[in-house]
């Protein structure tokens, strides 16, 4: 799925999403910038080439807000913070991927509602993720909660749709 959605939008990543991507690397492995960008370019299938001078001042912010730091050997960790901001991500992401798969199989029609919702998502995601660091706590459970809302909607309207289609059928 991810190396179609690649081939949909070419080389455009979206806005948030290289931090993201680091965040959720260094979950796994310690790394260096340079197989951050080694990496990105293998699982891309060489369609997204970030840049150094993309993941060089990305790593810089994401030292600055405390969520990762630098080991003696040059390789990227994340930090306490870090762990927990990927966590979070982690938990959201499984949220909207059990989502979109359930509008893929409906079709055009659930495909059209996916991609409508993911850049609905990756818009409000650019915009926390650069507020992100100046947020409170609390308006961070706010968002949490938010979010999480949204996509329970979602899923009810979900099942909703699919007990008419099952009593047409």
């Amino acid at each position: 799925m991810i190396s179609e959605w690649f081939q949909r939008v070419g080389s455009s990543v979206p806005r948030g999403f290289s931090r993201y991507f680091i965040l959720e690397l260094l979950a796994k492995k310690n790394h260096t910038g340079k197989e951050i960008i080694d990496y990105a370019v293998e699982q891309s299938n060489g369609i997204w080439k970030p840049s150094p001078g993309l993941i060089y001042p990305l790593l810089g912010r994401l030292l600055d807000e405390g969520l990762i730091e630098e080991s003696k050997d040059g390789k990227y960790q994340l930090t306490k913070k870090g762990s927990e901001t990927a966590s979070d991500v982690d938990k959201i992401n499984d949220i909207v991927k059990t989502q979109l798969d359930v509008l893929f199989r409906l079709g055009n029609v659930g495909r059209f509602v996916a991609m409508d919702l993911l850049e609905k998502i990756f818009s409000m995601g650019s915009v926390l993720s650069s507020n992100i660091a100046h947020m409170t706590e609390d308006e961070t459970k706010k968002y949490k909660t938010f979010l999480e809302t949204e996509l329970k909607k979602i899923n009810k309207q979900d099942t909703k749709k699919k007990g008419r289609r099952i009593k047409i059928e």
